[in-house]
């Protein structure tokens, strides 16, 4: 789950291919605060924009996307 030291108080970033409902990031989180982590944000490579960012929003993290499926579908021609 968290590679390196320990976490305990230090500031991680959970990182995701891509997210739908949040809920794998949501389990994460949990787990890796109950260790004594900060996590106050994630990462993902894709935001397919059906409610994770304002479920994660509720845990307190906020989600940054690297794209978004609008994105996607704008690429494809779709709008």
């Amino acid at each position: 789950m968290a590679e390196g030291a320990g976490i305990a108080g230090r500031h991680l970033l959970v990182v995701e291919d891509v997210v739908t409902s949040g809920g794998q990031i949501a389990m994460s989180v949990r787990a890796l605060r109950d260790l004594g982590a900060i996590v106050d944000r994630a990462l993902c490579v894709v935001d397919r924009q059906e409610g994770g960012r304002d479920n994660l929003a509720g845990l307190g993290v906020e989600l940054h996307s690297l794209l978004t499926r609008m994105n996607l579908d704008q690429a494809n021609g779709q709008h």
